[in-house]
């Protein structure tokens, strides 16, 4: 029987709300501000965070192969089936991004929007449908 911790996870995708509005808002008036590029800074590195931690969540709780890193994580929940090719390409990208922001963000350039800010809302929340409906359905077997 696997002891999937649900409400970490519930907490967790219940914060991409807001990621996506602060990614779509930063979009959509983007003009090289130091405001919205750290406004851009924290939603990409919010957006890592929840991604990782759920992933992790779920290989603990499927008792799926151990990752060894970000990427890993990433990839062990693609192969595992929980969200689709098209999602795993982009947060693949978005993982690598953890060290830049997290380690290296003075050498982060808050000028330029960077390529994943309008592309991540819509990523974003089809992996919450797909995660959800990957604990629904393995859940139920």
């Amino acid at each position: 029987m696997y002891y999937v911790n649900q409400e970490q996870i519930q907490h967790r995708l219940d914060a991409i709300p807001q990621i996506v509005q602060g990614l779509t808002e930063a979009a959509e008036s983007w003009d090289g501000s130091v405001m919205l590029g750290m406004v851009q800074e924290r939603a990409l590195h919010l957006a890592i965070e929840v991604v990782t931690d759920v992933g992790s969540y779920l290989i603990d709780g499927f008792i799926m192969r151990d990752a060894s890193s970000y990427e890993d994580i990433m990839e062990i929940n693609h192969e595992e089936k929980v969200f689709d090719g098209e999602i795993y390409s982009v947060l693949l990208e978005l993982v690598s991004l953890r060290k830049p922001l997290a380690q290296e963000y003075y050498l982060w350039n808050r000028s330029e929007l960077h390529r994943l800010t309008p592309v991540l809302p819509d990523i974003l929340n089809k992996f919450a449908v797909q995660v959800r409906e990957y604990i629904q359905q393995e859940l139920q077997l």
